[in-house]
């Protein structure tokens, strides 16, 4: 059974930064993401490692803001906001997957969501 179990949302200001945990409980998992979601609108792809790290993508919204890196020893990986803009609120969600697919792609594996919330 693959659980994600995301940690580090809360409420801060703009330009702040927050680091975002996912902690995985295989380390089977090919790639892992972050995909944020606000009410009314679709989910959309945040950032994207491979396990190994050799390959990494982000959206364009985040890039030069957020930096995704993983730690193998504790089977996490991690989104690292920086410059945080009250339009980055949104429910972030962690996924997984087994399969060597793009890291856009679709995701089996999902956590249950931490909120960030950016004031302005």
């Amino acid at each position: 059974q693959v659980q994600l179990v995301e940690s580090g949302g809360g409420l801060v200001q703009a330009g702040d930064s927050l680091r975002l945990s996912c902690a995985a409980t295989v380390r089977t998992l090919y790639r892992m993401g972050w995909f944020r979601q606000t009410p009314g609108k679709e989910r959309e792809f945040v950032a994207a490692i491979t396990w190994s790290g050799d390959s990494m993508a982000y959206a364009d919204s985040v890039k030069g803001r957020f930096t995704i890196f993983r730690e193998h020893a504790k089977n996490t990986v991690y989104l690292q906001m920086n410059g945080l803009k009250p339009e980055d609120t949104a429910l972030y969600y962690c996924a997984g997957s087994k399969f060597d697919r793009l890291l856009r792609g679709e995701y089996e594996y999902w956590g249950q969501g931490t909120q960030v919330t950016v004031s302005s």
